[in-house]
C-alpha cells in the first residue's frame, strides 16, 4: 500500500465513529462501486463543494477492520494497524500521518451523521480507480488490488476454518515469469461455472474463506499468457476483475499473479453469501470450478466403471413408466455457442428421442418444452415432479470461453444424487458410442434439474460446440438421430427392458 495510504483509510471511518444532526440531501445522486449500485440514503448524497466531488465513505468502509479510537473533544479520530497511526480532524485540511502533516484538497466535513470527503483524495490514497458522470450523477468506483505483499488486513488474515494458505486477494506484479511452467491463457464464468483454460500441467490449489465468502484458486507455477492479455482487461498491477450480474450469488470475478517466486496465478470468487463448489481438472487444459457442486471436496477425475448390464431394483416391466426429456435452454435463453446455438440443438433432439419412446407401449413422454420457448430451470423439475416421472433426462451441449489454447471435444454425463448413477452409467455407454467423440466420462454436479428432480435424473452435454469438429456433427441429422437411439436403448436397459 502507498505511503500514507492509511490517511484516505481514517477519513472514511470517520463515518463510522463520529455523531451528527440531521442532514436533507439535495438531488439524488448514485455510487457504483465494482459494478454494483449502492444503496444511498436520502441524508448521504454525493455532493459538489469548491469544484470537488465529495463522497459519503460509510458505503465502501463499513466491511473494513480497523481499531479506531474517536475523542468527542477535538473531534479527532486515531486509526492504528501494525505500527501505523493516523490522525484526523474534522473540519481540519492537515492530517496526521505516523507523526508527518498531510495536506488534504478540501477538509472532511460532517454532514448530518455522515462524514464527506473529496472523492479524488480516495482515489489517489487508496489506487481506487474513480470517476463522476455529471449527466447521471453517479460516482464510479473499481477498487484496488493490493500489491504483493500489502498489509489490507481483510485479505491477509488467513480463514481459520481451512487449512490453506491466507487470502492476500488477487494481486501481483508481474506478468509472465521465467519460473512458470504453465499459462493462463482465458476465463469466464458461465453456467454457474468458473472456467479457466490453461497452457500446460496445472495442478490447481481451491479453498475457501469465510469471513468474506469467497472460493479461492491458486494456480502454482503459472503466468499470464499471452492470449490472456488479449481476451481479458490487465492493469497496470497485472489484475484485473469481471464483474458478474447474472448470477445473483457471485458479484465479482478477481484475478492477479499472487506470487512471483514462485509463481502463482490467483483467482477469487467473490460471492454474496457461502456456496458449495466441486472442481474438475482432467489435465485437458481446463479447470473448472463449478459453483453448482455438492461438497468442496474435488470429484475423482477418473471415469467410474460402467458395470455389466444390471436392472434396477424391481421396475416390473407391465407397469407403464413417464419419462420427461428436457430440451435444455431455448427461447431467450440460446445456451452455449457462437455460430450456432445450443439451444438449436437440444430441441430437435429432445424430439427425436421423444418419438422414439412414444413407439414404446409401456412408455409414456412428456416434453419439458416442444418448440422455443424457455420454461425455467423450476419449471422443468416442477414438472417431473408434478406428473411422477420415473426418469428425467436433459439434453444439453457444452463449449469453452472464446480465445482459449485449449480445444476439448467429448461427450460427457452428469448426476446430482446417488440414486442417479446407475442411470448415468447405464445411458452414457450409449451415448459415447453414439456420438463417435472422447469419452468424457460420468461426473457429478449439483445442477439445477438433476437435484431437485425426485427420480433419478441425469444431463447430457453430448459434445462441445466450441470444437468445430464436435459442433458440425451435433448440427447433423444423422448424429442426431443417433444420440436419440442411445439415449432410447439407456433408457429401455436401465428399466430391464
Amino acid at each position: 500500500m502507498k505511503k500514507f495510504g492509511f490517511l484516505a483509510l481514517l477519513l472514511l471511518l470517520l463515518v463510522l465513529v463520529h455523531p451528527g444532526t440531521g442532514y436533507a440531501g439535495s438531488a439524488e445522486t448514485h455510487i457504483n462501486l465494482d459494478g454494483n449500485d449502492l444503496k444511498i440514503s436520502k441524508e448521504a448524497q454525493v455532493q459538489i463543494v469548491n469544484g470537488s466531488v465529495m463522497v459519503p465513505l460509510r458505503l465502501v468502509t463499513e466491511q473494513l477492520g480497523y481499531t479506531v479510537k474517536w475523542d468527542n473533544v477535538t473531534k479527532t479520530a486515531t486509526i492504528e494497524q501494525k505500527g501505523t497511526t493516523l490522525k484526523l480532524i474534522v473540519n481540519n485540511a492537515m492530517a496526521e500521518a505516523s507523526g508527518k502533516q498531510v495536506k488534504l484538497d478540501n477538509p472532511p466535513f460532517l454532514s448530518g451523521n455522515t462524514t464527506l470527503v473529496p472523492l479524488r483524495f480516495v482515489g489517489e490514497q487508496t489506487g481506487t480507480t474513480v470517476g463522476w458522470d455529471n449527466v447521471t450523477k453517479t460516482v464510479y468506483l473499481t477498487s484496488p488490488v493490493p500489491e504483493i505483499g500489502g498489509s489490507d488486513p481483510e485479505i491477509t488474515v488467513p480463514d481459520t476454518s481451512v487449512t490453506a494458505p491466507s487470502d492476500n486477494g488477487s494481486n501481483g506484479n508481474t506478468a509472465t515469469d521465467g519460473n512458470s511452467s504453465a499459462a493462463v491463457t482465458n476465463l469466464s464464468f458461465v453456467d454457474n461455472k468458473l472456467i479457466v483454460a490453461v497452457n500446460g500441467s496445472v495442478t490447481p490449489n481451491v479453498f475457501t474463506m469465510t469471513d468474506k465468502d469467497r472460493i479461492v484458486v491458486d494456480l502454482p507455477n503459472t503466468s499470464f499468457g499471452d492470449s490472456f492479455h488479449q481476451n481479458l482487461s490487465v492493469g497496470k498491477n497485472q489484475s484485473g476483475q469481471l464483474t458478474i450480474t447474472e448470477y445473483p450469488n457471485v458479484s465479482t470475478i478477481r484475478y492477479s499473479l499472487f506470487s512471483s517466486s514462485p509463481s502463482t496465478i490467483r483467482i477469487v470468487i467473490d460471492l454474496n453469501s457461502a456456496n458449495n463448489y466441486s472442481v474438475t481438472n482432467a489435465n485437458d487444459g481446463l479447470i473448472i470450478v463449478d459453483l453448482n457442486g455438492t461438497s468442496t471436496t474435488p470429484p475423482a477425475t477418473t471415469v467410474p466403471e460402467v458395470p455389466v448390464t444390471t436392472p434396477p431394483p424391481s421396475t416390473g416391466n407391465t407397469d407403464k413408466k413417464i419419462i420427461v426429456i428436457d430440451a435444455g435452454h431455448g427461447g431467450k435463453d440460446p445456451g452455449t455457442g457462437s455460430n450456432r446455438k445450443e439451444k438449436d440443438f437440444t430441441l430437435p433432439t429432445a424430439l427425436k428421442i421423444a418419438e422414439l419412446l412414444k413407439k414404446e407401449p409401456n412408455i409414456e413422454v412428456v416434453l419439458t418444452r416442444s418448440d422455443d420457448t424457455y420454461p425455467t430451470l423450476q419449471d422443468r423439475s416442477n414438472l417431473a415432479n408434478k406428473v411422477k416421472a420415473d426418469l428425467f433426462i436433459s439434453v444439453h451441449a457444452n463449449s469453452i470461453p472464446v480465445g482459449s489454447k485449449s480445444n476439448p471435444s467429448g461427450t460427457e454425463t452428469y448426476y446430482t444424487r446417488k440414486d442417479s448413477l446407475l442411470f448415468a452409467q447405464t445411458v452414457h455407454k450409449y451415448l459415447t458410442v453414439a456420438t463417435g467423440l472422447q469419452d468424457r466420462g460420468v461426473r457429478q454436479a449439483n445442477y439445477h434439474v438433476t437435484r431437485e428432480t425426485k427420480m433419478p435424473a441425469i444431463l447430457l452435454e453430448c459434445g462441445y460446440l466450441s470444437n468445430t469438429k464436435d459442433e458440425g456433427l451435433l448440427f447433423t441429422v444423422d448424429v442426431q438421430n443417433r444420440i436419440a437411439e442411445a439415449v432410447v436403448l439407456g433408457i429401455k436397459e436401465y428399466l430391464g427392458r
